[in-house]
């Protein structure tokens, strides 16, 4: 008999981060996996409208909308309408649903993707109940594993590490020459060095580690006057304001370009801009950004203290420092700027990425789990 899935999902589409980006290639890889196995699936969005779906992800009729009407939402799933054999929860926020799910349908699997801070930390009394009425909880990497384990004494056979993929529409490049129009609208030369990140810029999230890049600009510019940091993402007005004054304590106006948001259309041609992607954040539950820069073929520098060691597979893809250190991400830099990095070393480097965060190994791994 046919199964019935259901991802439910707090946004998916009308908004682009992390999460987003993740939940969007996972309803991807389900409906392809539907179509090969004869499943029912459908993709529920509590905040999303209709209208905002992307339907290369997948058809109108398997989306449902609830344009931020969480009543229609509940009352759905508490109805005939939902009855999933498999129910997969995006986010801890809809634990309440999970356990309506569980109440009504015993039988039902259910499933919860842990990403990352959301469940490194204290939970409330409903979703401590949900995590123990879950089948499975799906950790985006091994960090996140050990913290479901840790902090909610989950069993260790029900978190099981699927790490995230590259988005199956991301363009990836064939050739990596500088784009000209991003060298010319950033008043950029052709033999800088740019060291690139992109994150959201929120002053409630200050463990990103981009302040620590323009720390060590000061020193660096001294023995490599074309260094450059573009630093991209959304940013609030508190934040823009620290970091404008952060720039100017360290004296490193003419280094650091803030692009503000990227739109995603634009996003590979930014990773070819770049000659490095740094990004030594703390609190990473995977790091889709880094998965993205490398299938750009972009060499990476991150934390080692969270998900994102994941990302660059050990060490393998990338090079992995404390975040807290400054003198660690000082020398990181200066020896990515002492070596040559070719365009077969770009291609090379991109190829092994693409073999390790694949849509088609991610989709295997869910089809397995699914028919087990």
């Amino acid at each position: 008999m046919a199964k019935k899935v259901i991802l439910f999902t707090l946004q998916t589409f009308s908004t682009t981060g992390g999460i987003q980006k993740m939940t969007r290639t996972l309803g991807h890889s389900l409906h392809r996996a539907s179509k090969i196995n004869k499943w029912d699936f459908e993709l529920w969005s509590a905040y999303d409208k209709q209208h905002d779906l992307m339907e290369q992800y997948l058809p109108a009729a398997n989306f449902k909308a609830f344009g931020i009407n969480r009543i229609n939402f509940v009352l759905k799933t508490a109805g005939n309408t939902a009855n999933p054999d498999v129910a997969i929860l995006s986010h801890i926020n809809l634990a309440v649903i999970g356990l309506i799910i569980k109440f009504i349908n015993p039988k039902c699997r259910l499933w919860l993707v842990a990403h990352g801070i959301e469940v490194w930390r204290p939970l409330s009394f409903l979703q401590r109940l949900m995590l123990k009425r879950c089948d499975n909880v799906i950790c985006v990497s091994n960090y996140t594993k050990q913290q479901m384990i840790s902090r909610h004494n989950l069993n260790a056979g029900k978190c099981i590490v699927l790490n995230n993929a590259i988005d199956p529409f991301m363009r990836l490049p064939n050739t990596f020459a500088k784009p000209q129009n991003l060298l010319k609208r950033y008043g950029l030369n052709d033999d800088d060095f740019i060291l690139f990140s992109l994150t959201r810029l929120a002053s409630t999230e200050q463990y990103k580690g981009y302040d620590h890049v323009i720390s060590v600009l000061e020193s660096l510019k001294s023995k490599f006057p074309q260094i450059k940091y573009v630093l991209s993402g959304k940013y609030d007005s508190q934040e823009y304001i620290r970091i404008k004054k952060m720039i100017t304590e360290h004296n490193v106006s003419d280094n650091v370009i803030l692009t503000g948001f990227i739109n995603e259309a634009e996003l590979t041609e930014h990773f070819l801009l770049a000659d490095l992607f740094v990004l030594p954040s703390k609190k990473e539950g995977f790091g889709i950004v880094f998965i993205e820069a490398l299938a750009c073929g972009l060499p990476v520098i991150c934390g080692n203290a969270d998900g994102s060691i994941d990302a660059i597979r050990n060490g393998e893809l990338g090079e992995a420092i404390d975040p807290d250190n400054l003198n660690e991400l000082n020398e990181a830099i200066i020896r990515h700027m002492q070596k040559h990095i070719t365009a077969d070393s770009r291609k090379n480097l991109q190829k092994k990425c693409v073999s390790h965060f694949n849509e088609h190994d991610y989709m295997t791994k869910l089809e397995q789990l699914i028919n087990e």
